[in-house]
């Protein structure tokens, strides 16, 4: 296990193939539907393509990325947090999703707060931004909660639809 963090109550560790099945069921879950997407993952083979090109290539490449969270007395997975580095942005943004049973409790919090601690002293990242759909209140408000601050709107290229961009300066 490629451990990044730990906190009081949860362990972030980097993914690996045999996370599959928890990919499946988080990708196809409601919340990720409604505010990220249909990833297309929905066999094996998918999550572990979306797993190869994405988080594991991540890592390979910058030196971080999406993780896993699970966790720390018995290692259920129950989402996932990390930083993404996207060719139209300057700097990262901060990422993350639980299954819904998961939510509510304390954990996006517990787990962003030490991602961005993460970000600031050890990847010495200057800059962090977050992105969402200006819909999406629980994300917004976890953004904010961990330091965030809107800077506006933004569009993915060839995308039409406005998202939320929020930044945070260390």
């Amino acid at each position: 296990m490629n451990k990044i963090l730990t906190t009081e109550r949860l362990i972030l560790r980097e993914y690996n193939l045999d996370d599959t099945q928890f990919i499946i069921q988080l990708l196809n879950s409601e919340g990720w539907l409604a505010f990220i997407g249909d990833k297309n993952v929905h066999t094996e083979e998918d999550a572990k393509a979306y797993l190869l090109n994405g988080p594991m290539k991540s890592y390979a490449e910058n030196g971080y990325g999406l993780s896993l969270v699970a966790t720390k007395d018995d290692l259920t997975p129950i989402g996932m947090c990390g930083l993404i580095k996207r060719d139209n942005l300057d700097f990262p943004d901060i990422g993350f999703a639980f299954l819904p049973e998961y939510m509510g409790k304390g954990y996006g919090f517990e787990i962003a707060s030490a991602t961005i601690t993460h970000a600031k002293e050890t990847l010495e990242l200057p800059v962090v931004y977050g992105i969402t759909k200006p819909e999406n209140t629980n994300s917004k408000k976890l953004l904010e909660k961990i330091g965030l601050h809107q800077e506006g709107l933004y569009s993915f290229p060839n995308q039409e639809n406005e998202l939320l961009l929020l930044k945070l300066i260390f």
